[in-house]
Parts: structure tokens; C-alpha cells; sequence
């Protein structure tokens, strides 16, 4: 009697389950070199590798090695300007994970497959159409690739919002500090120090690398590439354009700090302008239904009741 397609997927997913299974039992019984060691060197418990790695996060001890595994087929058919711009990308979104590039095309080949993966199994095994499963499975791998593209750039959308946010005061911050006799590097690390989010982590970046031997005006540009806000290139600008021509950085950062305020006010002038707009279409779509049928149903009831009266 001949099989069917879904008993023998299911049947080759059962026996890939039970070799993990056996290749995951035989690899326990191995003694840990580094384990058997430690444990001659004192009395002290030696973690074994197998539990540091489960302290690990899930991402960690699962996704990651997958997607490094998969990073060089993923490379081999990204062109250099697209690993260029992922790479650009990462840097916006503040490395999340510290994913290189390599990783994060790793991650949508791992995504990309899981998705076919799933399609297939849902749409054609369980629904007894392998067919549209397949054309389904080819979709879900255009889509899972595309995931972690829209997963980025919602990163990058939020950290910009939140850098945008935090300018005015930690120019503020940067201007008492200088005024107060501090030298701008020294201001910055002041603002490292007391301030947290993603432009004290940047500022932070910038002071080691200049410490590491870059220039000041290399490591602000490097911030400007990493950042691309429009409120912090046009203060990265004016510091640069103050040390090229030796004007006062107090001076600079005092009408800087005046322009941001300027800025966030205007801001918040438009945003509260667009308020009424935004309104408008839960008022039409949600409540004016409700007012209609509450001022219009009894009217409309007492005239149907007339008219199947006549």
C-alpha cells in the first residue's frame, strides 16, 4: 500500500527527533577535559560547560549558532553595497544583541527557514494539500527574510526618537559643565556618568575611541554616521566648525542649547497641530456610528413599524 505524503514527513521528522535525541545522550556520557581539571586543582564544585551555557539566554545557546552557521551562505549572495548598508543599519540601531553583519544575515536565513518551515507543515501536512504548502512555504521564506529587516528599522525608528529626545539636556548638561571650567572632553564624560540612554552610550563610544588614538573631530563624525539625527549633526557640526576656527566651545554650546529648546518647542507645537487630524478617524470610524445609531434607531424603527402598518 502506498504511503501518503504527510505520514512520511512525519515519519522523517520523528527519526531526525530520535537521532538529536541519541547524538544528544552520547555526547553527555563524555567527561569534560576542562571539568575533570579544575576538579584536581581544589575542592571547589567546577560548573561544567553544559551549565554555563544554560545560563545563557535562548538566543543565545539556539538562534546564534544557527545563524553563524548560516552567515557565509547568506554573504556569498549579498552584494558588498548590501552588506554595506546592513552593516550601517546595525550601527543605528546600537548593534542590538552585538549582532555583526554577518550574524544578522545569519538571523534571516534562520527566520527565512523557520517560516517555510512552519507554512509547510500547517498549510500543507495538517491540511492535506502539499501543494499549496510548498507555494506557501516559498512565500513564508520571501517573508521571514524580510522580518528582521522591518524588526531593524522599528530599532532604529525608536533609538533615533529617544536620542532626539535627549539632546536639549545633555546640551544643557554639557554647557554647565564647560561653563563650570571642564574641558568638552571631560564635559562628555560628565554626561556619560550622569546620564543613561542611547546618546550617553554614543558619547561614551567617542571618548574611548579617542582615547585609543582617533582625533576628536574623527570620533564626532563617527557619531554623526552612527546616529543620523538631524538635532545632533547640526551640534556635532558647530563643535567641529568651533575647534577648526578656535571660537569659544562655551560660547557654541550656549546658542546650540537655545536652538534645540527653539526646536522641541516647535516640535511639540506641531505635534499638538496634529492631534485634531489624528482624531479624526477614530471620531468617524467609531464614535459617529454610535451617536447614529443611538439619535437615528428609534426614528428608523418607529418608520419601518408605519410603513409595515400601511
Amino acid at each position: 500500500m502506498a504511503l501518503s505524503l504527510p505520514v512520511i514527513v512525519i515519519a522523517a521528522l520523528a527519526a531526525v527527533g530520535i537521532l538529536f535525541v541519541f547524538v544528544g545522550v552520547a555526547s553527555g556520557r563524555r567527561v569534560d577535559p576542562v571539568q575533570a581539571r579544575l576538579s584536581q586543582l581544589g575542592t571547589v564544585q567546577v560548573r561544567s560547560l553544559e551549565e554555563l551555557e544554560l545560563q545563557q539566554p535562548l538566543f543565545e545557546r539556539t538562534i546564534r549558532p544557527v545563524a553563524q552557521r548560516l552567515a557565509g551562505l547568506a554573504g556569498r549572495v549579498t552584494s558588498s553595497s548590501q552588506l554595506g548598508r546592513t552593516e550601517r543599519r546595525l550601527a543605528m540601531a546600537g548593534n542590538p544583541g552585538n549582532m555583526g553583519t554577518s550574524e544578522f544575515l545569519g538571523l534571516k536565513a534562520v527566520v527565512a527557514l523557520i517560516a517555510a518551515v512552519v507554512a509547510f507543515v500547517v498549510l500543507g501536512v495538517l491540511g492535506q494539500n502539499p501543494m499549496f504548502g510548498i507555494v506557501m512555504g516559498v512565500l513564508a521564506v520571501g517573508i521571514g527574510f524580510m522580518a528582521p529587516e522591518f524588526w531593524l528599522g522599528r530599532r532604529i525608528k525608536r533609538r533615533k526618537g529617544q536620542i532626539l529626545r535627549a539632546v536639549p539636556d545633555t546640551l544643557d548638561l554639557l554647557t554647565i559643565s564647560v561653563r563650570a571650567g571642564l574641558g568638552f572632553d571631560a564635559a562628555l564624560g560628565k554626561v556619560t556618568e550622569k546620564m543613561r540612554g542611547p546618546l550617553p552610550d554614543e558619547f561614551r563610544r567617542g571618548l574611548t575611541e579617542v582615547r585609543m588614538g582617533k582625533t576628536r573631530r574623527e570620533a564626532l563624525r563617527a557619531i554623526v554616521a552612527r546616529t543620523e539625527v538631524p538635532a545632533l549633526t547640526s551640534f556635532i557640526g558647530a563643535v567641529i566648525q568651533a575647534e577648526q576656527l578656535g571660537v569659544s566651545i562655551s560660547k557654541v554650546l550656549q546658542v546650540q542649547s537655545e536652538q534645540l529648546r527653539i526646536e522641541r518647542r516647535q516640535r511639540a507645537e506641531e505635534m499638538a497641530a496634529k492631534a485634531p487630524i489624528k482624531m479624526l478617524l477614530p471620531l468617524v470610524g467609531c464614535i459617529f456610528p454610535a451617536l447614529f445609531v443611538v439619535i437615528l434607531g428609534p426614528a428608523i424603527i418607529l418608520i419601518m413599524t408605519n410603513f409595515v402598518g400601511i
